[in-house]
């Protein structure tokens, strides 16, 4: 019988390892999970015992030849540091390979070789990337081919608590790797806004905010992803004025972030001497000059002090960090405490795409949202948008239901269609609103 290989059990493969274990007898394939860690396996896969399970060193390239060996399909939630990796064994083991994370430039070196051997490497198939491609895609196609010219393109995505949840000053709890967090817009950021390009280096990307609006939840704002202009092309929008991807968070979020990367906190690249002897107090004093207040170095406002105060950064706790840990790998041991989601609380997923487009001589905008609530801290929206059209995603492939080979992304239509259709059924769909400026 042939066998699914999903290789992870960490924050956002619940719903996933829950989805192909119930389509195991029906489609006739063993499911089997591989982790580091086996309190993960115990709480995602032992509920599942026809599952078989396997915890060991995912970074050992033995051990991952040993388990790739005898998969047919390869499902990757590892480190997006890792999928290089294992895409190299399953081309070589001509396995198929699937992942939710963006197609890294080493993966685009063995594209034609995987098109060779008639694989399918199906990358960025998760939320954002993943149900963003599909959904825009699928609006996109349609209005080409009404005869549409799409004049503006803006999307949105971000992964936050409901309301009712939202009881830390910065509206915000950790639902997915918390390491990705920290680092999240790490670079220079581009896009382009009335046919000009625009740069925004990562030191001034979280003041470049959006302000975004959602039927019951309120106001929201939007900082730029890091390379909209790469997207262009992939959707098929050269002749778009604008073009911009963003990621979502509460009001107040992005400026008091802002202070911890020009505090320092977010650098991965210098390490501390003796970080676990290190008050949190002494690290953030660390960054600024001598004789001068952290509060006077930033030029704190009321809001931002509330939000870095109740974080902790200005305490005299210690952090349960390796000694030379960087301030990244700092602030990532402060954000899991102080961020994480309690038993009751339940996240959010929240989207947007907006769309100018030109028809008929009128012009019109589109405004297309999506909105999923998690169920509680274990079964998180987070865990069914990104666990969801993967899980999908991979029974088309166990079927032999996606003809094109290669490293892929979800934007054609024999992906994004059945992959919408099933999501719709799970309830997790968009709601659209054409609005005329004519």
């Amino acid at each position: 019988m042939d066998k699914i290989l999903v290789l992870g059990a960490g924050k956002s493969s619940g719903v996933l390892i829950e989805y192909l274990a119930n389509q195991a007898s029906k489609h006739l394939y063993i499911l089997k999970v591989a982790d580091a860690d086996y309190r993960n396996l115990t709480e995602r896969v032992s509920r599942f015992p026809e599952v078989e399970q396997f915890c060991g060193n995912l970074g050992d390239v033995d051990c991952l030849n040993a388990l790739i060996s005898d998969a047919k399909i390869v499902v990757s939630l590892l480190p997006p540091s890792m999928h290089f990796q294992v895409a190299k064994i399953c081309l070589e083991q001509s396995k198929h390979f699937l992942s939710a994370s963006y197609i890294s430039p080493e993966l685009k070196t063995i594209e034609e070789q995987v098109k060779q051997k008639g694989l399918v490497f199906l990358m960025e198939c998760g939320l954002d990337p993943g149900i963003d491609h599909m959904s825009a895609m699928k609006m996109i196609d349609k209005l080409k081919e009404d005869g549409a010219k799409i004049t503006s393109f803006h999307s949105y995505c971000g992964g936050l608590v409901t309301p009712e949840s939202n009881t830390n000053p910065w509206g915000y709890k950790v639902t997915w790797n918390p390491r990705n967090v920290v680092l999240a817009g790490l670079g220079t950021s581009q896009y382009l806004e009335n046919n000009q390009l625009k740069i925004v280096p990562y030191s001034q990307l979280f003041l470049h905010t959006t302000n975004l609006q959602f039927d019951i939840y309120g106001e929201y704002e939007a900082y730029p992803n890091r390379d909209s202009i790469s997207y262009i092309e992939k959707y098929g929008l050269q002749e778009a004025c604008s073009f911009l991807r963003g990621t979502i968070r509460y009001k107040g979020f992005s400026a008091a972030w802002d202070k911890l990367v020009k505090l320092g906190f977010t650098d991965d690249s210098v390490r501390f001497r003796n970080a676990d002897k290190m008050k949190i107090s002494e690290m953030t004093s660390s960054f600024c000059q001598d004789r001068i207040s952290v509060s006077d170095y930033l030029k704190l406002e009321k809001e931002e002090f509330h939000k870095l105060d109740w974080l902790g950064i200005f305490s005299d706790s210690y952090l349960d960090v390796k000694p030379e840990a960087t301030p990244a790998e700092c602030l990532q041991k402060i954000i899991e405490d102080k961020w994480r989601l309690s038993e009751g609380d339940k996240d959010l997923v929240l989207m947007q795409h907006q769309i100018d487009f030109e028809l008929n001589g009128i012009k019109n905008k589109i405004i297309s949202s999506l909105s999923v609530e998690g169920n509680n801290s274990l079964n998180t929206a987070m865990a069914r948008t990104v666990g969801l059209p993967l899980g999908i995603a991979t029974l088309l492939v166990f079927k032999n239901k996606i003809h094109k080979k290669g490293v892929l992304t979800p934007v054609v239509k024999e992906i994004y269609n059945p992959i919408l259709e099933e999501l719709q059924s799970e309830k997790i769909f968009f709601r659209e609103y054409t609005y005329s400026s004519q």
